[in-house]
């Protein structure tokens, strides 16, 4: 029998050849039957040939439907399906780039960059477990002391599904961060990162010069180019970081990373260098900056004034030397965990000390415009150099009085002697006409003051310049209902009535004509540095008109400036150590109350820097802003 299953039946062939013959298919009824059972029908199985050829069709359409998925999904699809199991492989990491730094004149550092530690997460790469987040939540503020509460409201704003980190937490201590980085080896999604932030080494004197960075709002991410920030970025938000922020921030790096199921970098599979930001090397000396800082500071706090502002500038090509407001502010408050309370307080300040008050402080300018007045007076021959108008007192016209400032008046007078002693009645006169003398009239008046910069910025490197401004008829028509009359042009042309200069205006006017009529634009930056090489590209002088008066009317100007200093309201300069020429300047502004003003030049001979000093409610412009420029222009002609 061996191993035939059939042995144990008796002869295994006998009973097989039996089976085959016993059974056989009716291949036509799709039966299997015996012979001997023909006739019942107990044992037939029906299948007919329609419920087959439609099981037949049905597994063919199931067998197809399942071939084309397959295809679909790796051909069509399987790119898509590629880069998304990719992405949860490889992964781009952008590398920050160095923020350019800021340098006074001299290369003296006025910036630092400084290790800024933030905490991370990758939404995608936490557990979608709750009780597991939960953990990892509890873990990470109980090591950073803050409510869990705050983590989660950050982490609710964020897509599960999204591999786009979002800085938790910064500026966190060293300790802290690394006590992090070695406990995010078991927190999926978590990671530390050292990135570089901003230390504004230079303090409040270069706070509203410098300005300070900031998280990037969505409306500032809008209008930039794709790739070219991130949400989590910084950008300049006011000052130089500012107005040279593509300088600066330089290019993004990109780090192709290969991550572990937990999101934590196995390796570098490519890389992109960053471009480092490039370095501005500014017009400004530190030590000039400080010491008109310190001066300019201890007048506001003496005479109790809201604050002031104070320039210095080469008029031979534009370069701010100096440029102070007062008060100013820390800009390292804006860098750290600045509380609403603590902003609320600054921007709230009486004394507006995020106010930058030269560029964008708009004042009445008082006596300080009468060199633009003579100058045009002269250009259009309505006046020569020995022109002379009697002084008495004033001029009265018809029912008004438009009075000099000192009783009696200053006898004859010249324009030299006019400008010297700021008398009123003879710019009245050439402003707006008087007995013999054509006066220059509003228009012409704001045509000679839109050649030399008023009524428009200066386009100094610098946001939020103020354009001052320069009535007219028509303006006065329209908005007070008023028509012009001749009183109006008698204001103007002493600097009165609605006439808003900056500090900067009036700072370039008197450069105008310490350099000999050229108007140029002013600039900070004095050249750009790249980091890598130390190559450096010089701010070439800007000409915004060759000669604005005829150097005949500019030398006139000069020698009125000049006497001033001699024996005029400027006289107490008249013992500096170098030649000098000024103009100071009252300006009323409201409640008899006025600005003081003092704008100047030395060595009068070959002028090479111009100052201005301006402080609010100052009173009497020779007794409190002279004084400063003169303690100023001491010390820098004694220390330099």
């Amino acid at each position: 029998m061996g191993n035939d299953p059939f042995s144990v039946f008796g002869d295994s062939n006998d009973i097989k050849n039996r089976a085959i013959k016993d059974y056989s298919f009716n291949r036509t009824e799709g039966d299997i039957y015996r012979p001997e059972d023909a006739g019942s029908e107990s044992l037939r199985l029906h299948i007919s040939p329609s419920r087959l050829n439609f099981l037949v069709v049905l597994m063919a359409l199931g067998l197809g439907t399942l071939l084309f998925r397959t295809g679909y999904l790796q051909i069509a699809q399987g790119s898509v399906y590629r880069q998304m199991a990719e992405e949860n492989r490889i992964r781009i990491q952008w590398v920050k780039p160095p923020r350019g730094l800021i340098f006074d004149r001299n290369e003296y550092s006025l910036v630092e960059n400084i290790p800024n530690f933030i905490i991370q997460a990758v939404p995608a790469d936490l557990p979608k477990d709750e009780t597991e987040r939960q953990n990892i939540i509890f873990e990470l503020s109980q090591t950073l002391n803050t409510d869990p509460v705050n983590i989660n409201n950050a982490l609710s704003k964020e897509s599960s599904e999204s591999y786009e980190p979002i800085t938790l937490f910064e500026h966190i201590d060293i300790e802290k961060a690394i006590q992090l980085k070695i406990k995010s080896s078991h927190l999926p999604g978590i990671s530390v990162i050292a990135e570089s932030n901003r230390k504004y080494t230079a303090g409040p004197p270069f706070s509203n010069i410098i300005g300070y960075i900031g998280k990037i709002t969505s409306a500032e991410l809008a209008t930039f180019e794709e790739d070219e920030y991130l949400r989590n970025d910084y950008t300049g938000k006011v000052g130089l970081e500012k107005s040279y922020e593509k300088t600066l921030r330089g290019v993004y790096g990109r780090n192709h990373i290969e991550v572990d199921s937990l999101g934590k970098v196995k390796k570098i599979v490519a890389s992109e260098k960053a471009e480092p930001g490039q370095n501005l090397i500014l017009s400004i000396d530190h030590t000039y900056q400080e010491k008109l800082q310190e001066l300019l500071d201890a007048q506001v706090e003496r005479l109790n004034s809201n604050g002031g502002s104070a320039i210095a500038l080469d008029p031979r090509n534009g370069e701010v030397l100096a440029l102070v407001s007062s008060p100013a502010y820390d800009n390292n408050l804006f860098i750290g965990e600045l509380t609403n309370e603590e902003y609320q307080e600054l921007i709230n300040d009486p004394k507006q000390p995020l106010f930058n008050r030269p560029i964008s402080g708009e004042y009445p300018s008082g006596s300080t415009i009468k060199p633009l007045i003579a100058g045009a007076a002269l250009t259009e021959g309505l006046i020569t150099p020995n022109t002379q108008v009697l002084s008495t007192g004033g001029i009265k016209i018809d029912k008004w009085f438009f009075p000099d400032w000192k009783s009696g008046g200053h006898g004859l007078t010249n324009v030299t002697k006019a400008l010297a002693e700021s008398v009123n009645t003879f710019f009245y006169a050439i402003g707006g006409g008087y007995e013999n003398i054509t006066g220059l009239g509003v228009d012409k008046i704001n045509d000679y003051a839109t050649k030399f910069g008023f009524g428009k910025p200066l386009n100094i490197d610098l946001p939020g310049e103020a354009s001052g401004f320069l009535p007219t008829k028509e303006w006065k028509e329209r908005v007070k209902g008023e028509p012009w009359y001749i009183g109006d042009t008698y204001h103007l042309a002493i600097g009165q009535g609605d006439l808003l200069v900056t500090p900067l205006q009036i700072t370039n006017l008197i450069a105008t004509f310490a350099n000999g009529g050229t108007v140029y634009q002013p600039h900070l930056v004095r050249a750009v540095s790249d980091a890598t090489t130390g190559e450096q590209i010089y701010t070439e002088p800007t000409v915004v008109n060759q000669q604005v008066i005829p150097k005949n009317a500019v030398n006139a100007v000069r020698q009125g400036l000049r006497e001033a200093v001699l024996s005029g309201s400027a006289r107490s300069l008249a013992d500096l150590s170098v030649s000098s020429a000024g103009k100071t300047g009252s300006a009323q502004f409201a409640d008899n109350k006025t600005h003081a003003w003092f704008t100047g030049f030395a060595p009068y001979d070959n002028p090479e820097i111009v100052i201005t000093v301006m402080i609010e409610g100052g009173g009497e412009g020779n007794a409190t802003a002279l004084p400063v420029a003169k303690d100023f222009l001491t010390w820098y002609y004694g220390n330099r």
